[in-house]
């Protein structure tokens, strides 16, 4: 019984996530008569729509795939072009292909880690805050911020030349608020104070 509770909350989270993937114009992928496996690599494609940098453990997660079946998925989808993956540190994280540049995709990435996503928000919010504020402000140590202020800089994403400034904070925040529920909470709260003040054309 609970093995089948499970497959239905499968077939239910795949089907909200392929019927994302099917509305792209990535998909072109039900020619090889394997519906079921369609399905699958829809939801997907859907998913990294909605939720891109993705790392593969969080695709496997959130999809109720299993290891093998989730790497299966996403080599067709990379030797097919509708993905594309990028390495970020210990993860590779995936894509759909040629919607974002270098700078955005190492933008999501970090992002999706929670520290140096609170570091970027809180510097949007207060352009001034220094690495003792930042570290007050997540609960972390100054040795926490400073390393991964260096994580930033390397990646283009954090100037350091004189105190801390995000760099091209305007596409930073529209990374932000257009992918806000993929993120945690600080993305809502922030999406919310800013939402108003920008406009994203898709």
């Amino acid at each position: 019984m609970a093995e089948r509770g499970v497959d239905e909350e499968k077939r239910a989270t795949l089907k909200r996530f392929a019927a994302l993937g099917a509305a792209t114009p990535f998909v072109g992928l039900r020619n090889d008569g394997e519906a079921s496996q369609s399905d699958a690599r829809d939801a997907i494609v859907g998913y990294l729509s909605a939720t891109p940098g993705a790392h593969f453990s969080k695709v496997r997660d959130d999809l109720k795939l299993g290891t093998g079946e989730t790497q299966h998925h996403l080599r067709r989808l990379l030797d097919s072009g509708v993905v594309e993956a990028r390495r970020d540190g210990d993860y590779r994280r995936f894509y759909p292909a040629d919607q974002f540049s270098e700078f955005e995709q190492a933008a999501l990435g970090y992002l999706r880690r929670p520290t140096a996503r609170g570091m970027v928000i809180e510097l949007l919010r207060d352009p001034d805050a220094t690495g003792g504020d930042l570290a007050a402000a997540l609960d972390v140590s100054r040795a926490t911020v400073s390393n991964y202020a260096g994580d930033l800089e390397r990646a283009g994403l954090l100037s350091r030349e004189n105190g801390y400034a995000v760099v091209e904070p305007e596409t930073i925040i529209t990374l932000l608020v257009r992918y806000a529920d993929s993120f945690g909470s600080d993305a809502d709260a922030f999406a919310r104070d800013v939402a108003g003040l920008i406009r994203f054309d898709p």
